[in-house]
């Protein structure tokens, strides 16, 4: 074929990348190239345009077409798949059916593409008066034969979301259930009419869509609803339940946590524990509530954590699909930039783009940013710190400067122990998106034991910034900021000062205050001081374990040590004498000799003792 060229040689030709010039022939900006035995072939006197259009000497040249906008906040699929820019997740549909799980849970992070998915679910299985396979029959399932075909428009479909379920006691939690399943009812209001239901259903069913029914009737909502479905479609339904664990959350932070549980586990078992009348059951949220009794005795769950390899490419973008949207939009030379900014993650075995920030960054014209922004789940994290020790402190100063640590960690979230086992943050923030598993052992006899990090650009902004906003709900700027300029000068009498109005704000609030607490308020206002310090905590150095450390990033700068003590209220303690014998501590201990060995020559050492609201300290400036 002497008039014709390969992408290759066209690629080397133009100083294109393959991929790129693939791009260009698949979006048929070359007329005349064409396809053969899976090769795209060119016309050999196509030139490289300057503005991205390929002209040929023997066509007119083509019109650029017209981008499809991104869906930004789009979670409709039928809207989603046919007028934006639409990433195909339909094989999510084959692997489900050729598993069959009877319910399936899928816990991901906020924002990255569960409702849609559900809703495309919904689309596929649902059976409506509208032809709905005129949405996949441009899509991969579509391709994959009659036996995936067949399952199309075959279901009657319960789908409710949980999402917007946010209050603040359980008499409005449960009048928004009742809200929601209410408007589910009356979707299908079908079913008051139809002779193959008897009439106290219809009684029920009335009741609950009219919201009159009582919270033990409420909590029965799916039993009845599957029953009377599959007594008029004749095939039993299937119940999709998107953001299931929002409530639960809810219910937690604010103090009715086993109310909400209650429900749910009545909800749940109704609709999913050995119902006759279900076909299969989808459940998403960004937890797995383990140990809560909502799944009880349910052994047809299939979880499906960012731990596991199946269904890992569907939630998200994968490295390939924003290779070819990058391509589509023009920015091949942003690819690198994405990788840094939104790439990182790993759900099982697959390398994960946050989509949401993603398309918020093609949106707004290729300009990088922390566009992922909390919405909630951050109250759990600030009640983790405020019962975090010392070691938790470091790790998240760790991850703060760029490193690494191995934990295990548990992706069931036991909400009553969160308190009680601050180190389950860990776990919270991985399932939630804060943080990336960089190496998984699934043979630890708890859980998983995992290397973690921070997994890009994005939520190393993200994450700073929800760690210091929880250190500001009891560290004011103002008294953070002077009591750095203390630490920096050497001003122990401003730094005491300080640091009691400090505790005059804070200790009250807390039932008791032991050297964890302290030594944490201390730590964490070390952690929100600038760069120029990198902060590590009880490490061996000398002939003991030092408190605190601040090793100094900057030449000029001086190395810090702080030692801390906790006398116990109204044991008669000289508090001021204890300071002192903390800092003599440094000096026996000779906890200065890490920061000798990496040649920082002037060292602030500071003796701090701790009682209650009373605080005193000693320093010493040393070599």
């Amino acid at each position: 074929m002497s008039d014709w060229i390969t992408v290759k040689e066209a690629a080397a030709r133009w100083g294109l990348q393959e991929r790129s010039v693939t791009g260009i022939c698949r979006s048929g900006k070359i007329v005349g190239a064409h396809k053969e035995g899976g090769i795209w072939f060119i016309p050999e006197n196509a030139e490289k345009p300057a503005d991205r259009r390929v002209r040929s000497g023997a066509y007119l040249q083509k019109k650029e077409k017209i981008r499809k906008p991104l869906p930004v906040g789009i979670s409709d699929y039928r809207i989603a798949s046919t007028q934006y820019y639409y990433v195909d997740k339909t094989m999510l549909i084959k692997d489900f059916i050729d598993d069959r799980p009877m319910v399936s849970l899928f816990t991901r992070p906020r924002r990255f593409g569960k409702t849609l998915n559900m809703d495309m679910l919904r689309t596929f299985f649902e059976k409506t008066d509208e032809d709905t396979s005129v949405y996949f029959k441009d899509k991969a399932i579509w391709k994959q034969g009659e036996v995936y075909r067949s399952y199309q428009g075959k279901y009657p479909v319960i789908f409710v979301t949980f999402k917007d379920v946010k209050y603040k006691n359980w008499d409005d939690t449960l009048e928004k259930l009742a809200e929601i399943i209410g408007s589910e009812f009356a979707r299908h209001s079908e079913l008051q009419t139809s002779d193959a239901c008897n009439e106290v259903d219809k009684g029920s069913f009335r009741r609950i869509m009219e919201r009159k029914a009582s919270e033990t009737e409420l909590s029965g909502a799916f039993l009845l609803l599957t029953r009377m479905l599959h007594a008029h479609h004749k095939i039993p339904p299937i119940i999709i339940i998107d953001e299931y664990d929002t409530p639960i959350q809810q219910g937690h932070t604010r103090d009715f946590y086993d109310q909400i549980i209650s429900f749910m586990r009545n909800l749940f078992s109704g609709g999913f524990k050995d119902n006759k009348d279900l076909s299969f059951g989808f459940l998403t949220g960004i937890l797995r509530v383990a140990r809560e009794s909502i799944f009880s005795g349910l052994n047809n769950l299939a979880i499906n954590s960012i731990l596991d390899d199946k269904y890992s490419s569907y939630f998200g973008f994968t490295k390939e699909e924003v290779r070819v949207m990058t391509e589509y939009y023009h920015a091949e030379d942003k690819y690198n930039d994405l990788l840094a900014w939104y790439d990182g993650y790993r759900f099982g075995d697959t390398e994960i783009f946050n989509p949401w920030s993603v398309i918020n960054y093609f949106r707004n014209n290729c300009k990088p940013g922390a566009y992922w922004q909390s919405t909630g789940s951050n109250e759990i994290i600030g009640e983790v710190l405020a019962e975090a020790g010392p070691e938790i402190y470091e790790n998240l100063q760790l991850l703060l400067q760029g490193q690494s640590f191995l934990t295990n960690i548990e992706t069931g979230v036991v909400y009553p122990e969160i308190r009680k086992n601050p180190s389950t943050v860990y776990g919270f923030l991985l399932v939630a998106g804060y943080l990336r598993q960089q190496s998984v052992d699934p043979s630890f006899i708890n859980g998983y034991m995992c290397e973690l990090s921070l997994p890009n650009r994005e939520i190393a902004l993200v994450y700073k910034k929800e760690v210091l906003d929880h250190l500001v709900n009891f560290i004011p700027s103002s008294t953070a900021i002077s009591i750095q300029e203390a630490i920096y000068t050497g001003n122990t009498e401003k730094l005491q000062a300080t640091i009691r109005q400090l505790l005059l704000q804070t200790v009250s609030f807390y039932d008791t205050a032991g050297e964890n607490f302290y030594h944490g308020l201390i730590l964490g206002l070390c952690a929100i001081m600038d760069s120029r310090f990198e902060i590590r905590s009880n490490r061996e150095s000398g002939e003991g374990r030092y408190d605190i450390q601040l090793k100094p990033r900057i030449a000029s700068l001086p190395g810090i040590l702080i030692e801390l003590k906790a006398a116990k209220t109204g044991d008669g303690t000289d508090l001021k004498a204890f300071a002192q014998a903390a800092l003599d501590q440094i000096e026996e201990k000779q906890y200065a000799i890490e920061l000798q060995a990496n040649g920082v020559s002037s060292i602030l050492k500071y003796g701090v003792a701790f009682r209650g609201k009373e605080v005193e300290i000693c320093a010493a400036l040393g070599k």
